[in-house]
C-alpha cells in the first residue's frame, strides 16, 4: 500500500496472503538516525515523513442460539443476582446480532524523522468506546467519582486510541512518552492487522493501552528489551501514587520465528477494585499478568502462532477483608490465564484460511468473563482492491463450563455458535 498501517499493539499488519499478527519489541514507527554510506559516501538522510492512516469496519453476524438480548454477552444481563452479577462478557466487541453493526472508524497521523517519532492515533464509533473505555465519561472508579471535578477532563479523550512521541537517543537506544497501546497479547484491536476478526478472551480479559514512559534498547536485531513506567491499565488517570512496571524482551532465534516475553505488575494498580466484604477500600495488593507471544513462519503461506498468559492478585489483608476476599475469589491469591494457538494458510493473494482454538480459564470471576471457556474460530480472508478492501466470514463456536450463554427464552446454556462476516476498508 502507498502509506504505511501503524497498529494499537505493537503489531505489522496482515492480509490474505501474508503472515498473521506478530508483535513488534520497539515502538509503532521505527527509524534509525544513522546515515547510510553508499561507496564510501554518506548518503542524504530521507526528509521527514507525515503519514495518514486508518480504516473502518462494520459485521453482520448470527447466533445459532438466538438469544432473546439481541447480543452475545450472555444470560441474566441486567440481573444483579445473576450471571456476574449481571455483566456477562460472553463477546469482546462484535456484540450485536441480526443485523448491520458498525465497528471502528479510524485516523491515524504518524510524523517521523531522523531523530522522533509522534503519533496521534484517533478512534470514533462503538468499538472506540469499548476499547477505550477507562477515557469514557461514564467511567467511575475508587479515584474519580460520579461528581468529582475529573469528569471535567473526560469526553473528547474517549477518541484518544494513541497518542505519543518517541526520541530515539541513538539508533540503539528510544525513548517513548505519552498513552500507547499495550505490548501484552498477540491481538489488537484494529481488524484489518488480526487474522480473526472475532476477538479471544485473551485479548478481552488483558489490557488494552496505558499511560506512562517507557524505553527501548536494541541490542541486535535478534534482541531487544522494553521497560517503563505506567499509571496502570486501562485508564486516564491513575488513582494512587504507585506505577506499574511493564516490560518486554523480544527474542528472534531464526529468520520467520519471534519470540515475546511480557509483564506487567504494580501495587493497588486496579481502578476498578473498590471495596470487598467489610467495606474499606482496597489498595494493599500487588497485581502481576506474565505473557508470552510467538509466531513462526514455517513456508511462505503457512504460519503458526502461539499467545499464553497468565495473571494474579496478591491481597495483603487480614481480618473480614481477607475473609471475604477468600469466600469470593477462593484464597488471597487468585489468578487467571488462557492460552491460543493460530495457524493460517494463504491459498492465494486473495483468499486465506486461519484456524484459532483457545483455552481461557476465569473461574473465580477475577477478570470479566467469570468461566472457564474454550473457542474454536475458523477465518477466511478474502482481500481484494489491491488490498484495501478486506471480507472476512467466519465461524465460532464455544463452550463454557456453566450455563454462560443465552437462549431465544433468555436462559442460560453452556455453548454459543455464531457464524458471520466482517467488512473492512483500509487506506
Amino acid at each position: 500500500m502507498a502509506i504505511c498501517q501503524f497498529s494499537f499493539g505493537q503489531q505489522v499488519e496482515v492480509a490474505a496472503n501474508t503472515t498473521p499478527v506478530k508483535k513488534k519489541a520497539v515502538d509503532d514507527v521505527v527509524s534509525t538516525d544513522e546515515v547510510p554510506v553508499k561507496d564510501g559516501v554518506k548518503e542524504e538522510e530521507e526528509p521527514p515523513k507525515l503519514t495518514i492512516s486508518g480504516y473502518i469496519d462494520s459485521y453482520y453476524i448470527h447466533a445459532f442460539n438466538n438469544p432473546q438480548s439481541g447480543n452475545l454477552m450472555g444470560a441474566d444481563q441486567g440481573n444483579p443476582t445473576g450471571l456476574n452479577g449481571g455483566y456477562p462478557a460472553g463477546r469482546a466487541f462484535d456484540r450485536m446480532t441480526d443485523q448491520f453493526a458498525l465497528g471502528l472508524v479510524q485516523t491515524k497521523f504518524a510524523y517521523s524523522d531522523s531523530k522522533s517519532d509522534v503519533v496521534i492515533d484517533l478512534t470514533f464509533g462503538p468499538n472506540a468506546e469499548l476499547g477505550n473505555f477507562g477515557n469514557t465519561t461514564g467511567t467511575t472508579n475508587l479515584w474519580r467519582t460520579g461528581t468529582n471535578y475529573a469528569a471535567q477532563l473526560y469526553g473528547t479523550s474517549s477518541a484518544i486510541k494513541q497518542a505519543y512521541f518517541t526520541y530515539k537517543a541513538t539508533e540503539k537506544l528510544s525513548f517513548t512518552v505519552g498513552q500507547f497501546g499495550t505490548h501484552i497479547g498477540y491481538e489488537v484491536i484494529d481488524a484489518p492487522i488480526n487474522y480473526n476478526y472475532s476477538l479471544s478472551n485473551l485479548f478481552n480479559n488483558g489490557p488494552f493501552y496505558h499511560v506512562g514512559a517507557k524505553a527501548t534498547y536494541a541490542f541486535s536485531d535478534k534482541v531487544t528489551l522494553m521497560a517503563g513506567l505506567v499509571n496502570n491499565w486501562d485508564n486516564l488517570f491513575d488513582n494512587n501514587k504507585q506505577k506499574s512496571i511493564i516490560a518486554q524482551l523480544y527474542i528472534k532465534p531464526a529468520d520467520g520465528w519471534n519470540v515475546y516475553l511480557n509483564y506487567i505488575g504494580g501495587h493497588g494498580d486496579d481502578t476498578y477494585l473498590t471495596t470487598v466484604g467489610a467495606g474499606t477500600p482496597l489498595e494493599n495488593y500487588n497485581r502481576s499478568l506474565f505473557d508470552i507471544t510467538t509466531g513462526y513462519q514455517i513456508t511462505d503461506k503457512f504460519y503458526v502462532g502461539l499467545n499464553a498468559a497468565y495473571g494474579f492478585y496478591q491481597f495483603n489483608v487480614s481480618g473480614a477483608d481477607e475473609t471475604a476476599i477468600t469466600d469470593l475469589y477462593g484464597s488471597t491469591k487468585p489468578s487467571w490465564g488462557g492460552v491460543a494457538v493460530y495457524s493460517n494458510y494463504a491459498i492465494s493473494s486473495v483468499l486465506g484460511i486461519g484456524a484459532r482454538y483457545e483455552y481461557f480459564n476465569d473461574d473465580k470471576y477475577v477478570r470479566y468473563i467469570g468461566t472457564k471457556n474454550t473457542s474454536l474460530t475458523i477465518t477466511a480472508p478474502i482481500t481484494v482492491a489491491d488490498g484495501r478492501v478486506i471480507f472476512k466470514p467466519e465461524l465460532r463456536i464455544d463452550t463454557a463450563a456453566k450455563a454462560y450463554y443465552e437462549d431465544k427464552d433468555g436462559n442460560a446454556q453452556k455453548s454459543q455458535q455464531t457464524i458471520g462476516m466482517a467488512f473492512i476498508y483500509k487506506y
